[in-house]
């Protein structure tokens, strides 16, 4: 009895653990109130060859965003602009992964299972969201209560990975300053349901032209020019 005591109680420190991570990951989201940024976007996927891009984005709390650039949207997936709260709500049983290598003193990483249905991709069947069982590995910084890191993976097999850099803007505000996104898959299926999640990322006025059942690419994304909490006008997110 008191071993079983003694397991749950180990489990309820974890959980509490887990928790305090990302309150004080989101509570760092939320000293910046509003920002002005220029975003540069190059593309490494097969058989698809594209310019680097640039465009400007705005952003106010809590969620308001807005866009200014011809035949470009945002990949969903990405969580550039959403919340850390917000991209944990889409994970359960979310765990320490004691069993994670090559940390550094002051970065912990948190598991968990990807619900299916807060993906931006539809799955074509209900079979399909049965055998489709992602998990997420996120890294965070807990010097900066940052996230570096995301990994989702089905079994052990790596399928999409994001690393994010971060800098100091006007010597206070942290902020990414480099994030990339690398997809690594060879299911036919998930493939597709990928091809179509790029798809929206480079704008429905873009065509890819991708052959075979695999794709393994490299989206970069460069932050400059930042303008933090000058204050955005109401107007700016009005839709056109």
């Amino acid at each position: 009895m008191a071993l079983i005591m003694s397991y749950a109680t180990a489990n309820q420190g974890e959980d509490d653990y887990a928790k305090t991570i990302i309150e004080k990951t989101e509570l760092q989201y939320r000293l910046i109130n509003d920002y002005q940024v220029r975003m540069t976007i190059s593309m490494k996927i097969p058989a698809f060859r594209m310019p680097k891009k640039k465009y400007t984005v705005f952003f106010k709390q809590p969620d308001k965003i807005k866009i200014k650039s011809k035949g470009f949207g945002l990949l969903p997936r990405t969580g550039m602009f959403t919340s850390p709260r917000e991209n944990f709500d889409n994970l359960t049983d979310i765990v320490i992964n004691k069993d994670s290598l090559g940390l550094d003193s002051s970065s912990v990483m948190l598991r968990g299972n990807l619900i299916v249905d807060s993906l931006a991709i539809k799955m074509p069947n209900d079979y399909a969201k049965v055998t489709f069982k992602p998990t997420v590995d996120v890294t965070i910084d807990t010097s900066q209560w940052v996230i570096t890191g995301v990994v989702t993976k089905i079994d052990t097999i790596k399928i999409m990975q994001i690393n994010n850099e971060y800098g100091f803007v006007d010597g206070e505000h942290l902020l990414p300053v480099r994030s990339t996104v690398e997809y690594f898959v060879k299911d036919a299926r998930i493939s597709k349901w990928l091809k179509k999640d790029i798809g929206s990322f480079i704008g429905s006025q873009q065509k890819m032209d991708i052959q075979d059942d695999m794709v393994k690419g490299k989206i970069t994304v460069l932050y400059s020019k930042y303008r933090v909490n000058k204050g955005i006008d109401e107007s700016v997110f009005k839709k056109n």
